[in-house]
């Protein structure tokens, strides 16, 4: 518990101390002109899943500060149990680092993630490769390697994950309907086989002011091949929602 506070008042030190530094270019909410722009987002979600695993059946809250320049992304990220009822023991904080290329309709982008597993005393490390398509449904296509050993609390196999996802606008108002799906390959990542996760997901885009918005969701996850099994995976379909506020600066 008091690890997750501490990481928690990091973050909002992190968020008001580049809120106060911050000079903005006529018009625009942006760091520094428009070399840096610095968003932020705290949302709470009724259970954690990630890539077909539920890594948390209770009530989580979720995270993240991001800076970007010229390309590049650092961001923090975390999740915390906010009930803490269930058996799992799903505290987590990221460290990310991407770099995009965009030109045209397309963009390529490679990157490292660090997984922190504070209570568990592990950690996890990724790279990934990925490309995308700015045309109907914006596809993507990811390719996430985890090097990491198992002992370490790393899952040493690779995930190939294809995104898709439209906007609708409705009526006349700001508000925007947001549809998303994926498919993911997980090959021998926290199992010891073959498998993977088809995931959708719905959510109301809503403004609230020119750097903040408003955005409830209502997702679904379904396991298929070793992800499903019992003496593997051992996962099953799952139901959740989230409610999420964003801000830029």
């Amino acid at each position: 518990m008091v690890k997750r506070l501490m990481v928690f008042l990091v973050a909002c030190f992190l968020v008001s101390g580049v809120g106060m530094s911050r000079v903005y270019a006529e018009g625009e909410g942006v760091l520094i002109g428009s070399a840096f722009e610095v968003s932020s987002d705290v949302a709470i979600n009724s259970k954690y899943l990630w890539r077909g695993f539920l890594l948390d059946d209770d009530p989580v809250m979720q995270s993240g500060l991001y800076i970007s320049a010229y390309g590049f992304t650092a961001s923090v990220w975390g999740s915390f149990d906010m009930d803490a009822e269930d058996y799992c023991s799903s505290d987590e904080v990221d460290y990310s680092i991407d770099y995009t290329y965009s030109a045209d309709k397309f963009s390529l982008s490679v990157g490292h993630i660090y997984y922190d597993f504070p209570i568990g005393d592990g950690f996890s490390k990724e790279i990934y490769f990925g490309g995308g398509l700015d045309v109907l449904l914006s596809p993507s296509l990811t390719w996430y390697q985890d090097y990491s050993e198992e002992d370490s609390g790393g899952g040493d196999g690779s995930y190939i994950v294809l995104d898709l996802s439209h906007s609708l606008a409705l009526g006349e108002g700001p508000i925007t309907l947001d549809l998303s799906g994926h498919i993911g390959s997980n090959s021998e990542l926290f199992i010891a086989g073959d498998g993977g996760d088809v995931a959708l997901g719905a959510s109301l885009g809503i403004p609230l002011s020119d750097k903040c918005s408003f955005t409830p969701s209502i997702n679904y996850s379904m396991p298929f091949g070793d992800m499903e099994e019992v003496t593997d995976g051992n996962q099953e379909e799952e139901f959740y929602g989230g409610l999420v506020v964003a801000f830029g600066f």
